[in-house]
């Protein structure tokens, strides 16, 4: 019998914001998971941002970053006028201009590889290979992954083999937005592998000094640890209240030494951590989480069954996610600190609503997106089945 050929299967990302990098991570993940018989796809996944000019890549990831975090008013004023700017206006026009620059690392590393599929998890990969499809520069089918609960125009580009959706309500957006309705799959948002089988509470809290027996309250600041993470510890921790408090810090330096030194003034209710590839276990010792809606963590999320309180939403797709999220009560949304406190004493004081969110938030999970979207692309439901 001859052996059937494996597909080759490339992700392409962009490192402005860790959700990108991580949706392409988690179906690499499952791509070359071994089950014992080897594994569903060769892949290999590539930061688009590793291929263009430093001052590209500064202002794409860099520059991304320091306007979230100092001026979202302004972030969420270009996320808007960028969606409803006319394809030929003079905005989009400069725009496209500025991202076919520099691709032909990029052409090369992709010739060199030989896919027989690209997934792209940020729209740049997709606009920069909508162009080569168009100039007869790739013959592969290329496929898009939105990584949030919305869909931004720059999303939607011509000659997509495919697009992944992670609600109904994307899906009909995508289909308002002129992609035929046989090309959309309403998959989920993908996530790790170790999202599809929940942690076992008491292990995991013991692994990590925690006691699994007291409420735990999981504050998360994303990958490059946003917001004033510190002061909100500081404000929760002065509450009434026996819980315990963990806090991810990502990799702000600055905030986890600030936390770690709060640590030292709450002896036993604070565990302040920096950059984790653990993050699901911590989840799994958590009976609420605070957190900015990322796509990404608010899947995994999902997929935990874990509560939210959303808290400073980046002006744009952060605050459509948190609108889903609010509508299918499955989180509350704090404007500040005020507030915030407000939202977690409530949910302490009635463990029923906090109990009532957490079976919501369970039915709404795709704890295997990942392993759903590189089913479709392998073209073989039998894949998804073996992976699952």
């Amino acid at each position: 019998m001859t052996e059937k050929k494996q597909k080759r299967i490339l992700l392409l990302s962009v490192s402005a914001g860790a959700g990108h990098l991580r949706a392409a991570q988690a179906i690499e993940a499952y791509a070359t998971q071994d089950d014992g018989e080897g594994s569903a796809a060769i892949a290999s996944h590539l930061d688009v941002m590793d291929f263009v000019t430093p001052a590209f890549r500064k202002l794409y990831t860099d520059f991304y970053i320091k306007l979230v975090n100092k001026a979202p008013a302004l972030w969420g004023y270009l996320y808007h006028a960028s969606h409803d700017a006319p394809r030929d206006s003079s905005m989009q026009r400069l725009r496209r201009g500025i991202e076919r620059l520099n691709t032909r690392a990029l052409m090369a590393q992709i010739a060199a590889f030989q896919p027989d599929a690209i997934i792209c998890t940020h729209f740049l990969p997709a606009e920069l290979l909508s162009r080569a499809l168009r100039q007869e520069q790739l013959a592969c089918p290329v496929w898009v992954q939105v990584t949030d609960f919305d869909l931004h125009r720059m999303w939607v580009q011509e000659r997509m083999h495919g697009y992944f959706a992670a609600t109904d309500e994307v899906a009909f957006r995508m289909r308002h937005e002129g992609i035929p309705a046989d090309r959309i799959h309403v998959t989920g948002i993908p996530i790790m592998p170790a999202f599809a089988q929940v942690p076992e509470r008491v292990q995991c809290a013991q692994a990590f000094g925690l006691d699994p027996r007291r409420t735990t309250i999981l504050l998360m600041g994303g990958g490059a640890g946003l917001g004033s993470l510190d002061t909100v510890a500081a404000r929760l921790l002065a509450l009434d209240g026996d819980f315990q408090l963990i806090v991810l810090a990502g990799k702000n330096a600055a905030a986890l030494v600030a936390l770690q030194d709060l640590a030292g003034q709450y002896p036993g209710r604070l565990l302040a951590q920096g950059f984790t590839r653990e993050v699901e276990r911590l989840m799994a010792c958590a009976d609420l989480v605070i957190t900015k809606p990322g796509g990404l963590t608010t899947s995994e999320c999902l997929a935990l069954g874990l509560p939210m309180i959303v808290n400073a939403p980046i002006p744009g797709q952060e605050e459509r996610n948190a609108d889903y999220l609010l509508e299918q009560g499955v989180a509350l949304k704090a404007f500040d600190a005020v507030t915030l406190e407000y939202r977690v004493r409530l949910l302490l004081d009635h463990p029923e609503q906090l109990q009532a969110m957490r079976a919501k938030a369970l039915a709404l999970g795709r704890p295997r997106a990942a392993c759903d979207v590189l089913a479709l692309v392998l073209g073989d439901s039998r894949a998804g089945a073996a992976l699952r």
